[in-house]
């Protein structure tokens, strides 16, 4: 597209050159990009033109103030509110293809991936994007909800797959940042709300205020809530002008657990919910309501809620031994997951192995010790993601909320904790792995490391 197309409703340049895609982030620039420098969480994109031009950029979007660099540099007043119209302006299908949106603290990748599943088996091609990355194109994504660029390229692409309803993991961080501005959805879904990013947020109920957002801005959609939540009445409050649905477990005329997941009655249908854990009854739930809004009935969806399967890393178990692996990285998340296996397994004692992310929200760390210490027999503390922080002061953190009389072992080498779990393990004990989930990579200090929870656990049992 010609840059003077792609500006014309934003500012006329006397450039004329082709570009190719947008890119906010110098990395990721492609020869022919576009690179659009704004001010970022931590530093400002300005600072990587010169990164950006060595990849293949074509030219270069600044903000308030005038760069000489070896591409035409264009300034532009209040770029930053100018993303969407660019976005609109060079990714034109992405707007054909249709949005539900899901947010909520625990659930979103669930729900996202079940819709998705859900749909496929009614012959509908549909797509997930969100924290296992962007289906169909093999990308992964860095955050929960991509950047806006990300997001309108994939939707673009996703329209030439013929994909016709794409599901989005909608984080507070994302509709804070208005990276899905622009963008009209049919569906919002609020899964739960309990504590999480704190070190962003500061108060619950700025927390809150972000996750709605995304009913707030899309006036026209429908509207889905977990009425188990006990913010609730808030979502339904701030979605009062618009056709709503909830669910709640006490929708199910009666469900029963096992070591597979569970059998429920729903409308007089009968079927086994092969899913542990209450919080996945929740997440079905969520999905069965997406798709009675899409306008399929019982017959077509109440049936294949049996073929679902879990997302990785989401209470995934390692093939017939009694080890799960889950991404529980909040005290809500922590507990879900442990009182599921005290259900499911309850002839058996609990082994949990976790930490806690480090520049991330400390007041959780106490509270997830405490959690670990009333739900679990015994537990390993390891390093999660420790960042810039001494991995020593996070679990230090953790284990003031483990009781003294607790069996808890501090291995910080996250592979010798779990190869330690893993082959210590007796024939009556379950292990869950929480934390990381499907994550591949570890973060100590300012290296990203290859590690995954899943690798490491499986070479243990060779």
């Amino acid at each position: 597209m010609d840059i003077k197309l792609l500006l014309s409703n934003i500012q006329n340049t006397s450039h004329s050159l082709d570009v190719t895609g947008l890119s906010l982030n110098s990395q990721s620039v492609k020869k022919g990009d576009l690179f659009v420098a704004i001010q970022g969480e931590q530093k400002h994109g300005s600072e990587f033109i010169n990164n950006a031009i060595d990849n293949g950029c074509v030219a270069v979007l600044v903000e308030d103030k005038d760069i000489e660099c070896a591409v035409p540099c264009i300034r532009i007043d209040g770029l930053s509110s100018c993303l969407s119209k660019l976005a609109q302006n060079f990714y034109q299908k992405a707007k054909n293809v249709e949005l539900i949106g899901v947010t909520g603290t625990n659930g979103k990748t669930s729900v996202s991936h079940f819709i998705s599943q859900l749909l496929e088996a009614l012959d509908v091609k549909s797509g997930v994007i969100g924290t296992l990355g962007i289906s169909h194109l093999d990308k992964k994504t860095i955050n929960t909800t991509p950047d806006i660029f990300t997001i309108y390229s994939a939707l673009h692409d996703y329209n030439n797959q013929g994909i016709e309803i794409a599901i989005v993991e909608a984080s507070s961080h994302a509709l804070l940042q208005e990276r899905l501005a622009g963008l009209s959805f049919i569906q919002g879904i609020f899964t739960n709300l309990t504590q999480d990013h704190l070190d962003y947020h500061d108060t619950m109920e700025k927390y809150r205020e972000a996750k709605g957002k995304l009913f707030i801005n899309n006036p026209t959609m429908k509207v889905i809530i977990n009425r188990d939540d006990e913010n609730h009445p808030y979502f339904l409050d701030i979605s009062s002008n618009k056709e709503t649905e909830t669910f709640s477990i006490n929708d199910l005329g009666y469900f029963k657990n096992n070591e597979k997941g569970f059998i429920c009655e729903l409308n007089s249908f009968v079927f086994e919910l092969p899913l542990l854990g209450h919080f996945n009854l929740s997440n079905a739930l969520a999905s069965y309501t997406s798709l009675k809004l899409l306008g399929y009935n019982d017959e077509q969806i109440i049936p294949t809620l049996s073929t679902l399967l879990s997302p990785p890393g989401r209470m995934q178990k390692l093939d017939k031994h009694k080890i799960w692996i889950d991404y529980a990285h909040t005290p809500d998340a922590l507990l879900n997951a442990l009182s599921t296996l005290k259900i499911h397994y309850p002839e058996s004692t609990i082994r949990v192995l976790f930490g806690c992310g480090g520049d991330r929200d400390k007041t959780k760390r106490q509270v997830m010790g405490e959690i670990a210490s009333d739900n679990a027999h015994s537990i390993i503390l390891t390093n999660d993601n420790p960042r810039s922080e001494k991995p020593e002061k996070i679990i230090d953190d953790i284990l003031a909320g483990i009781k003294v009389e607790n069996d808890c072992q501090v291995i910080l080498d996250r592979k010798k904790a779990i190869t330690s779990a893993v082959t210590t393990l007796d024939e009556n004990e379950v292990l869950l792995i929480a934390g990381k989930g499907h994550e591949t990579t570890q973060i100590i200090g300012s290296q990203i490391l290859p590690f995954s929870d899943i690798e490491v656990a499986l070479n243990a049992l060779i």
